[in-house]
């Protein structure tokens, strides 16, 4: 084995993992069709084989010259297995992988059935979508591989040269989760934690992805899912009053809190030098404040930093409400002292929007002033796990919220079964842009995501 003197790999696979040969790097389902694509190594033909699955023989096949190929004339809701061979007999084979027809929101990026074991190193599910536009025009988006209790370190970068049209793979970021991507003066660079809980790492790629240099190390986690550690999500990278802010906690679950905090730099400054990063010590929730909700409460994570009217710098923390009263509504804003980037976080108030239960990025359009969330919407203290409605919301204050539009909505289905989370998105001229975890069409359940999904909303400012 050869040492490790990089962050990425094309693919990366542990000994006595089978990634197959060809690797597929990427496989997309439509209503009535998959498209498959893998790594060509040497240009020459491949085979690739379907069937349904379970069936006992390939009898389907298409020769291609290339690395894709779009199988078409397929039955609607069906599960499918794929295989892509080629040598002088077709001996050298891909893993089966495994695909289900079917209705979807937007333009997949990439997708994974629930029983396919391609990344079973990592995880079985896809999450923390990120998504930023590079500097050279194209767009880049990220995800991780997720299951509960699995080691949840991989993580998969695909770009987009027709503005989300179409999807290909670049590489792979291995140990990365949680990761964000963001562009800093012209510069584009992966913020993440090696695992759950595990350490904070930054890192530079110089060629759009391709490639990354060994990751600087900027905090210590545990690694592990029983003790506290760094706890983070792909939030927006802020510059604000000449320094970069990041958010982020400190806890675990298993321990019953994750306390606030949030990370900074000069902005000048080179920002793989962990000596000039300052993080503020963390900071736990207290059932005290005035404005939160009464009852048992586990706190705040996922928090997004803004800049509200008052000129100030808040973290606006997800609120855990579900044992309170009310049981949801709520989000908390904790005041940021950017005097002192070591100073604690304070708590402030709350903000009322209907999405506190799930990620919500917060964004201030740069023409209006009016600031937009992308969340998962709750209708009623009844439902309030469910996350089968992406609503598009707006406030002039950063404080009470309103909704616009509806965006996906499948109210009419499980809300057990299909979920739409976790959004990543930037506004872009009179566009907004934005990265969704899906799941549906026969996922898991709403939580283990199938697909990382692209939309855009159109003139959203008319709505």
């Amino acid at each position: 084995m050869k040492t490790a003197t990089s962050w990425n790999y094309a693919p990366y696979a542990p000994p006595f993992h089978d990634a197959g040969d060809p690797y597929v790097t990427r496989i997309v389902p439509g209503t009535d069709s998959i498209h498959v694509e893998w790594l060509d190594k040497d240009g020459d033909t491949y085979r690739v084989f379907w069937r349904v699955r379970k069936e006992e023989e390939f009898k389907n096949y298409v020769d291609v010259t290339g690395d894709g190929v779009t199988i078409d004339g397929l039955a609607c809701d069906l599960d499918y297995e794929v295989l892509v061979c080629h040598g002088a007999n077709f001996e050298k084979q891909s893993r089966i992988r495994l695909a289900r027809t079917g209705e979807v929101f937007g333009t997949p990026v990439n997708y994974l059935h629930p029983i396919d074991r391609a990344y079973s190193f990592s995880g079985e599910f896809l999450c923390s979508p990120s998504m930023v536009r590079h500097p050279d025009g194209y767009l880049l988006a990220s995800m991780d591989l997720f299951h509960g209790k699995a080691p949840q370190n991989l993580t998969l970068i695909f770009r987009s040269d027709d503005d989300g049209e179409t999807w290909h793979y670049v590489s792979e970021l291995f140990p990365c989760y949680w990761g964000k991507l963001f562009v800093h003066r012209g510069e584009l660079y992966m913020i993440s934690v090696s695992t759950e809980y595990g350490d904070l790492l930054i890192g530079r790629s110089d060629d759009g992805g391709k490639t990354f240099a060994t990751p600087t190390v900027l905090l210590r986690g545990s690694c592990c899912t029983a003790f506290p550690g760094v706890h983070k999500t792909p939030m927006p990278m802020l510059t604000y009053n000449g320094r970069l802010w990041m958010t982020l906690e400190w806890g675990c679950w298993t321990q019953g809190y994750h306390a606030v905090m949030v990370g900074s730099i000069d902005e000048n400054a080179d920002l793989l030098d962990p000596k000039s990063w300052t993080f503020t010590d963390p900071v736990k929730y207290d059932p005290t404040w005035n404005g939160v909700a009464e009852g048992g409460s586990r706190g705040n994570i996922e928090g997004c930093l803004t800049v509200f009217p008052n000129g100030e710098l808040y973290n606006v923390m997800r609120y855990d409400m579900l044992k309170c009263t009310p049981n949801y509504g709520r989000f908390l804003a904790y005041k940021v002292n950017t005097d002192d980037p070591s100073a604690p976080l304070t708590y402030s108030h709350p903000v009322f929007m209907d999405g506190n239960h799930s990620k919500a990025e917060i964004h201030r359009d740069p023409e209006t002033g009016m600031y937009y969330s992308i969340i998962s919407r709750i209708l009623d203290s009844e439902h309030t796990s469910a996350r089968n409605l992406l609503s598009l919301m707006r406030s002039p204050d950063c404080k009470n919220w309103e909704l616009a539009c509806d965006l996906l909505d499948k109210r009419d289905e499980d809300p057990a079964k299909v979920g739409f989370q976790y959004v990543s998105f930037f506004i872009e001229g009179n566009d907004i842009l934005y990265l969704c975890r899906t799941a549906m069409n026969n996922a898991v359940n709403f939580h283990d995501s199938n697909y990382i999904t692209f939309h855009r909303i159109k003139n959203f400012r008319e709505i």
